[in-house]
């Protein structure tokens, strides 16, 4: 039911929770906003923004009893704090129970091991150590893929161990999986909402190219390039991945497509995503909009295309920390079918997202080379000195 006087809680104030408060003004609902920052990007843009700690128990409990329903634009916060605020009466989308899940790698393999989900092969380790000794022992073998249980983020958390040499300089330390290390011919997502009523839509999936050196996607393409058959299965697991969490909201599914054509999901995100800002200027319903249209318990939106688009993501140059400094915006604005959104974040650093920039055109083919000519006109240094 739409009801304007409904307060809406997000912990996280950063783009995304900034682009949920642009969509939820459309339809004037009431926001609060709970982030350790005091100028986090969504801060201005809410009707009430507190400074806090999204991951202290006290906190989030305080935060959420003061609206009438709760979500998140990142997992890392207080699981106990969001079971509480569920006992107490409170509505939280996504449920404790699916961030709890979410927010362990580990976890999440056993669900999806649990609910026949397909993911690569992999084992659970109590600390770097005993990886160390089951590849020593052949049990497991390089090249594989190492990643931390918590607290994983924007490529961090995630070793490729491809040699004897990287065991000495990439291993991960503490608790963390090892996961089979598969032929990738594409890296697809897919984003699938579901509203309290179980009506369950799926977006087109996306193509991603990550970033080499900061293992984030750095562009995406959609639609992917890949068969009719071969999208209409990725959409498929991503509804299974979706109902299997009984998640009431946006929930990303990044997969492998191999190159022996098996898909198998990496890992979910249970909110508006990365892989999903084209849909802004792209699809018929943004994925903001849709997490809301989800989380309300309204009719869930069409996730057409109305166009083919692409996504690069601005990142920070590297060596640079501080204020920011950009350059190229006016070279960039001149460009037709180029949207920029900058997040406002007060200061740069290497490899962080400060924005990003959706580019559409009548075909994919001519999505990919506009993107090609305009992914290095805008640079993000420190600001200049003043002397």
């Amino acid at each position: 039911m739409f009801k304007l006087d409904q307060r809406i809680g997000i912990l996280g104030g950063g783009q995304l929770g900034k682009m949920l408060c642009q969509a939820a003004a459309d339809w004037h609902l009431h926001i609060a906003v709970l982030d350790p920052t005091p100028e986090a990007p969504a801060s201005h843009l809410c009707h009430r923004f507190v400074v806090g700690d999204f991951r202290d128990y006290e906190t989030v409990l305080s935060f959420g009893q003061q609206v009438d329903l709760i979500t998140i634009e990142i997992e890392q916060v207080n699981v106990q704090a969001l079971y509480a605020l569920e006992q107490s009466g409170k509505v939280v989308h996504p449920s404790a129970k699916a961030v709890e899940i979410i927010q362990d790698k580990g976890k999440q393999k056993i669900f999806y091991a649990e609910n026949g989900i397909p993911t690569p092969a992999f084992e659970l380790f109590e600390s770097e150590q005993s990886l160390l000794e089951a590849v020593h022992s052949a049990r497991w073998r390089l090249p594989l893929v190492q990643k931390t249980r918590v607290a994983g983020y924007d490529g961090r958390g995630v070793a490729i161990l491809r040699t004897p040499e990287d065991l000495d300089t990439k291993l991960l330390r503490g608790p963390c999986l090892a996961e089979e290390f598969v032929s990738v011919r594409a890296e697809l997502a897919v984003i699938a909402a579901r509203n309290t009523f179980d009506e369950v839509v799926v977006f087109p999936p996306v193509e991603m190219d990550f970033h080499a050196e900061a293992n984030l996607v750095e562009m995406l393409l959609c639609p992917a390039r890949i068969s009719p058959i071969e999208a209409a299965e990725a959409e498929a697991i991503a509804e299974r991945v979706i109902r299997a969490f009984d998640l009431c909201g946006l929930l990303a599914v990044e997969m492998f497509l191999t190159q022996d054509r098996r898909i198998l999901v990496n890992e979910v995100a249970p909110r508006p995503h990365n892989s999903g800002h084209h849909t802004i200027e792209a699809a018929v319903t943004s994925q903001f909009q849709q997490h809301l249209r989800a989380i309300c318990g309204l009719p869930l939106g069409d996730t057409s295309l109305r166009t083919p688009a692409g996504m690069l993501n601005i990142l920070g140059a590297p060596d640079h920390n501080g204020p920011p400094h950009y350059t190229g915006i006016e070279q960039l604005l001149a460009e037709p079918g180029v949207y920029l959104h900058l997040y406002g974040k007060q200061r740069t650093a290497p490899f962080r997202k400060m924005g990003h920039i959706t580019i559409t055109a009548p075909t994919i083919e001519e999505v990919v080379n506009k993107a090609h000519r305009i992914r290095h006109v805008i640079e993000v240094t420190s600001r200049p000195q003043k002397t």
